[in-house]
């Protein structure tokens, strides 16, 4: 008879020389007999990839220049060798028995080719939860409701909103080849592309429980402006290819769509607009009141930014990404 099956966890790092060790810590004690870890540093300017290799010899560390996320991620996933692969960033944490729990559903779906989890924001800049955070949250999770999330054939879902954190997602590696991988021409956003592309292939299910930490750095005030709203990009690219209708045959309310992207249009437009970049504010409102003339956060910035154009405030230059 075979074993469990192999899982593949891919850890993309850049610069998290503080928190990576947590992370593998926390993804070694998960309790699924078949485990590979492949690490693959992006270029880190600090002693992330040195640390790997002294403090976790089992793990397999893999390094390239700086490319992004996606191309990092596509290179582990390349490298794997396990039947399924699971993602999750050098900063976040795994809680305990999300592989396993994850396994046992999928087991009972064989149909479904992903899966994913629950999770809970962590605003903290600690390498790894106290003991009392963690029984808080445990006490917390056994009310299904309030983790409850969309899942089966869930496009109609995501061009609303993306649902699915790649920390918690478990999926088939022949999966995400025939899918492609992660569109490494995205900056941002590559990981909401790849699950609007899963969901046109397979249902994707959901575990009402939190099984892993997202960390917020909470002292990380600084942040690039994007080139671009990443997140419109990618909503529009798929309407543009599949439209409204999922693959089970619903259909998304086009005015919610729509309200959707507008706001990713105005608050796109309003960070340009803090940042002083009044050009990208007016272009962006008017984006969004192109797909939604009733969005009054697109009118507001739109009227911001013109009257600081009128009033001959001066273009502040805005770092970006």
């Amino acid at each position: 008879m075979s074993g469990p099956a192999l899982i593949s966890v891919v850890i993309p790092c850049y610069n998290c020389e503080r928190y990576i060790a947590a992370t593998l810590r926390s993804v070694l004690a998960q309790d699924w007999p078949a485990l590979e870890l492949i690490v693959v540093d992006d270029g880190s300017s600090d002693a992330s990839a040195e640390l790997v290799r002294r403090e976790f010899p089992q793990v397999r560390l893999v390094e390239q220049a700086n490319q992004g996320v996606a191309a990092a991620r596509n290179l582990g996933v390349a490298q794997a060798r396990g039947e399924w692969v699971a993602f999750v960033d050098a900063d976040d944490i795994w809680l305990p028995g999300k592989l396993r729990a994850q396994m046992e559903q999928l087991a009972r779906q064989p149909d479904c080719r992903l899966g994913y989890t629950a999770w809970q924001v962590w605003p903290s800049d600690d390498p790894e939860p106290s003991a009392a955070y963690l029984q808080q949250l445990q006490a917390e999770a056994a009310d299904a409701a309030r983790w409850r999330g969309p899942e089966g054939w869930i496009y109609t879902e995501l061009l609303l909103d993306c649902e699915v954190w790649t920390s918690t997602v478990l999926m088939q590696r022949r999966l995400f080849e025939e899918l492609g991988g992660f569109d490494a021409g995205l900056r941002i956003g590559e990981d909401y592309d790849l699950w609007l592309r899963a969901s046109r292939l397979t249902t994707i299910q959901r575990l009402d429980r939190p099984y892993a930490l997202y960390r917020k750095h909470p002292h990380s005030i600084t942040r690039a402006l994007p080139r671009e709203n990443y997140r419109g990009l990618v909503v529009e690219r798929a309407l543009g290819r599949w439209g409204l209708d999922a693959p089970d045959g619903r259909r998304a309310n086009k005015p919610a769509v729509m309200a959707a992207l507008a706001k990713s249009w105005s608050d796109f437009a309003g960070s340009h607009l803090q940042a002083g970049d009044l050009g990208q504010a007016r272009h962006g409102a008017g984006m969004a009141l192109r797909r939604d003339p009733t969005h009054l956060p697109g009118w507001k910035v739109l009227i911001k930014a013109l009257v600081l154009s009128l009033a001959g405030r001066p273009r502040q230059p805005a770092s970006r990404k």
